[in-house]
């Protein structure tokens, strides 16, 4: 799924040649005529979210400045390039001022919108990582800084909105790498232990020998190598939330302990006399079947109970693959910053392959997957070449990998079956999903851009195209293009030229 970029421009010829130009770079364009439809789409949760703003600064009631206010006012909103036909310097101190990111004089070329976007577009990424990485560390990631565009993912958003108001205890569900500890600390943030202190327990990794001593703590010789009191992570939660990650892994005789510290709100440290009093709101997380374990007899009954009070089911993947783009450019920005890397973009035709793509490792191995995408791109923008292994998993696909012991790499050995076509001003072949555009759409858009190339002289038009001006007329109706509205357009884009 492209980005989605919403072109807010009163005048119907700025809108029609911002809207073709946009869809020719590969996005999702939209429109409106107004301000106040501008604010009203944004704030539309059952759309697509608006990924960023081309708006026009002079526009009748309410105008761009007065929206970049509005948005200013907003958590989080789309960033914003600016466009108007009076490129005056105070009006672009005014308008950064305001919140836009960058700002672009009409008529707008497609080289430098295109720039523009790619760039505002990379800032925002970066921006919303730093913001998520802040507010993980503070124990206020909120649910919003999980936005997603899954059904599946939004309903299991909305149930740990729910449990977030009381202290019941959760138990996540779901395959290994898909974020259940990000899912864990969204709970938190927002609960009213929001900021408290949040403490991670992985069960799957602790040494059966330590599992009590971890976990309720021990007292200063209670054991040969106990040379120092330690607390236990039940009292480092105290107050806050306590995570245990993968608790099917616990051995049974801890289970025991860990019951009855759920049951009482006390732990018995290791070697101590009394037992200590701790408030905790307990998150527990499995990628194992719970009920199978049980009949297994290698989980207790009564402990399932305790933890499995409100159940949450964080969806895998590949059952929620209209986040992978989001994802992915997300991943790119925080990446490319940590590593130096001068990478902008990622192609339409690389994220319909990763769209395609199953993913088993879920999120952690397309983070690591464009990580290696990040180091192995050669320009400012990934492409397919980058993802060999991915390529070569997936149908129409084919990037060929070097074998490890070759010393002269040949130019066979990275060949691509499609070619990647970088100018702006092309038709595009492939959709999102990377399959070939049906006929009837290729040729409506070769038409579109033959009419704005030509500026609208129809004899002109008809005879590059090769056909007759009447069959011309024909298909302009057939796209809904009236032949006088077409010249008048084109008349009214010279005359704001």
């Amino acid at each position: 799924m492209s980005a989605t970029i919403l072109v807010v421009d009163d005048d119907p010829v700025q809108r029609r040649l911002l809207t073709e130009m946009i869809r020719r770079f590969g996005y999702e364009p939209e429109a409106v005529e107004s301000g106040a439809e501008a604010l009203d789409r944004i704030a539309d949760r059952q759309k697509p979210t608006v990924d960023l703003l081309v708006l026009d600064l002079v526009m009748p009631d309410l105008d761009g400045m007065a929206v970049l206010e509005r948005l200013g006012a907003m958590a989080e909103h789309p960033p914003v390039i600016v466009q108007t036909a009076h490129g005056s310097i105070e009006t672009v101190i005014s308008a950064m001022r305001a919140g836009a990111v960058d700002f672009v004089v009409k008529p707008v070329g497609a080289e430098r919108l295109s720039i523009s976007i790619k760039n505002a577009m990379r800032v925002d990424a970066l921006e919303g990582e730093v913001r998520r990485l802040a507010k993980r560390g503070s124990g206020s990631l909120a649910f919003s800084d999980l936005a997603s565009s899954s059904p599946e993912m939004s309903r299991a958003v909305r149930l740990g909105e729910r449990a977030a108001k009381s202290g019941i205890p959760v138990l996540l569900e779901g395959e290994s790498g898909v974020g259940k500890e990000v899912f864990a600390r969204a709970l938190q943030g927002a609960s009213d232990r929001r900021g408290k202190p949040f403490v991670t327990v992985n069960c799957g990794a602790i040494p059966a020998n330590l599992v009590e001593s971890i976990l309720f703590g021990h007292e200063k010789g209670a054991f040969t190598g106990a040379t120092e009191k330690h607390a236990g992570k039940f009292v480092e939660a105290n107050g806050g939330t306590l995570f245990l990650d993968e608790v099917s892994e616990l051995p049974l005789d801890a289970q025991v302990k860990l019951l009855r510290a759920i049951q009482e709100g006390e732990v018995d440290p290791v070697g101590g006399r009394k037992t200590v009093k701790v408030d905790i709101r307990l998150i527990s997380a499995t990628n194992r079947d719970l009920i199978q374990a049980v009949r297994q007899g290698r989980f207790r009954e009564d402990l399932y109970y305790r933890l499995n009070v409100f159940p949450i089911s964080i969806p895998a993947l590949r059952n929620r693959k209209e986040d992978i783009p989001a994802l992915a450019r997300r991943f790119l920005a925080r990446i490319a910053a940590e590593e130096g890397r001068n990478v902008r973009s990622i192609s339409n035709e690389a994220l319909a392959l990763i769209s395609r793509f199953d993913w088993p490792g879920n999120v952690r191995q397309l983070e690591n997957a464009m990580f290696r995408a990040v180091i192995l791109c050669e320009g400012d923008e990934i492409t397919v070449t980058d993802f060999p292994q991915v390529a070569q998993a997936v149908e129409g696909f084919d990037v060929r990998i070097p074998p490890i012991n070759a010393t002269v790499p040949t130019p066979p050995e990275r060949e691509i079956v499609r070619v990647e076509i970088k100018d702006p001003s092309a038709l595009t072949l492939l959709d999102q999903t990377g399959d070939v555009r049906p006929l009837e759409q290729v040729e409506g858009d070769t038409i579109r851009f033959a009419l704005e190339h030509y500026r609208g002289q129809m004899s002109k038009v008809a005879r590059k195209l090769g056909i007759g001006r009447s069959t011309l007329y024909r298909k302009l109706k057939d796209l809904g293009i009236e032949a006088d509205e077409a010249e008048s357009e084109t008349q009214e884009e010279s005359r704001v030229a």
